[in-house]
């Protein structure tokens, strides 16, 4: 098994950066998993499938999590990896659409633990950008925000806040803190 300990997630809102700061640290050479979630919004809508987020969420996340299942199996093992959301992303997102959260979803993250501290990145109005994947309003990302930190706590996880900084600030932060 997979060491936890080097599994870290980023997390927060719709538009708060956590992709921009995956990709910096993927450039300085850290392993990282892409955001499942637009993964799969783009391929379900070229698809022209009723399985997205908007149209049929239950649907959409036993995609996502068996996604999240396969990316974090497929993980280096000897090595920091940092992943752009991850379980309880998809229990916050239910959690809003007022789906109830199937067992499944809890049991996964038993089978697939992560690092216990989870860097997230609060809403941030001056860089927020809608775009095919992400159709929320900024006041909606922030009620988003907000179920995701309560997801995390909720399962257990200690909330590290990334400050609203330049990239190579946060990633700085974030590289400082593991």
């Amino acid at each position: 098994m997979i060491s936890p300990v080097q599994k870290y997630i980023i997390s927060g809102g719709p538009g708060s950066g956590k992709t921009t700061l995956i990709n910096g640290l993927q450039q300085q050479g850290y392993f990282c998993s892409e955001e499942i979630s637009r993964k799969m919004i783009i391929q379900e809508s070229a698809k022209g499938s009723f399985c997205l987020p908007w149209i049929d969420i239950s649907c959409f996340s036993a995609k996502v999590l068996r996604e999240m299942i396969l990316s974090w199996n497929q993980a280096p093992a000897d090595r920091i990896v940092f992943f752009d959301r991850a379980i309880p992303d998809i229990i916050a997102y239910l959690d809003v659409a007022e789906v109830a959260v199937p067992k499944e979803y809890y049991t996964a993250l038993g089978l697939y633990p992560y690092h216990k501290q989870v860097f997230i990145l609060p809403p941030w109005e001056a860089i927020y950008v809608n775009d095919s994947e992400r159709w929320q309003t900024f006041e909606e990302a922030v009620l988003l925000n907000e179920a995701i930190r309560k997801a995390y706590i909720a399962c257990g996880f200690e909330l590290i806040d990334v400050p609203k900084n330049s990239l190579s600030e946060r990633i700085a932060f974030i590289l400082d803190f593991i």
